[in-house]
């Protein structure tokens, strides 16, 4: 993920904390009883540079997704945003990856960046369609409109939003600087709390206006965008954790956590901290992955 790279000499020097939350999550956020659904995991699963690390020696690319789903219990679905699966694709997935397992799908460029939303009837029909092959597999969906659909794109993302099917969950992610003022931005997030649209919050080094704090909805999408296991990737996944500790103390039903690297080599490395520090922390039990260690 290239989204928000900068220059690694300047990632010291760069403010990489994270902002106090918006007033919206403290209300979004309503305490209630309830056992919090943890899900981590990455953006991809077929790594061959993974082999001898997250996968045994020998694994063939038709054994990426079983194996990945041994490790992890979700997947950010990046590649349906640039194909939309067949029916056989879907019923494979289905069938290689465990009960547990969830698939946080993108819809595809087709929709959000070739027709922006309009005219889109037939194409959301048709992605729908075959992603519901995943039966209780098919977790949230995620849209992310063109980055240059800002304010004067509001109706055009609000009908679409307003189109969707009530009975499955979807998250919303803003790239243009229109949504960081504030009178913009109070309108689009009104929508979404008044439709439960979740809102996705993307770390990234050089897009910090992306980690706005503002849930819309009792759950948090987070994107983390690491830095090849730079030192400050640590610091910054210690203070993701406080954050959803309290998070969680406040309310927090679901969380979904995806681990981005501008070279996703070390992607396992960085779910693999994160688990453990969560765990400890918040006295969870979230299977990490397993980490084969090198052989001499």
């Amino acid at each position: 993920m290239e989204f928000g790279k900068i220059n690694p000499d300047l990632l010291g020097a760069t403010d990489l904390s994270l902002p106090a939350d918006h007033a919206d999550t403290k209300s979004a956020l309503k305490k209630q009883a309830t056992h919090a659904e943890i899900y981590v995991g990455c953006a991809k699963w077929g790594r061959k540079d993974w082999i001898g690390k997250l996968y045994p020696k020998g694994t063939k690319d038709s054994q990426f997704l079983e194996l990945y789903s041994r490790q992890f219990n979700s997947i950010e679905l990046n590649s349906t945003f640039y194909n939309t699966p067949s029916k056989s694709v879907v019923e494979n997935w289905y069938n290689v990856t465990p009960a547990n397992f969830l698939f946080v799908s993108k819809f595809p460029q087709t929709i959000t960046h070739l027709k922006r939303l309009k005219d889109t009837k037939p194409l959301v029909d048709n992605y729908l369609a075959a992603m519901s092959g995943l039966k209780e597999k098919f977790g949230p969906m995620f849209l992310m409109p063109h980055p240059q659909m800002g304010k004067k794109s509001l109706d055009t993302i609000s009908e679409f939003i307003l189109s969707m099917p009530t009975d499955q969950q979807f998250f919303l992610e803003l790239r243009h600087d229109d949504w960081n003022l504030k009178e913009n931005a109070d309108i689009i997030y009104k929508l979404m709390q008044e439709t439960n649209t979740g809102s996705i919050i993307t770390d990234t080094a050089g897009r910090r206006d992306m980690v706005h704090m503002r849930l819309t909805i009792p759950q948090a999408f987070i994107r983390f965008v690491g830095n090849g296991l730079h030192p400050t990737d640590y610091t910054r996944i210690d203070a993701w954790v406080l954050r959803i500790q309290k998070w969680l103390d406040q309310g927090l039903q679901k969380l979904y956590f995806f681990m981005h690297q501008h070279d996703e080599l070390y992607s396992p490395e960085l779910v693999k901290y994160f688990i453990d520090t969560l765990n400890s922390t918040c006295g969870l039990k979230v299977q990490p992955p397993q980490i084969m260690e090198p052989l001499f």
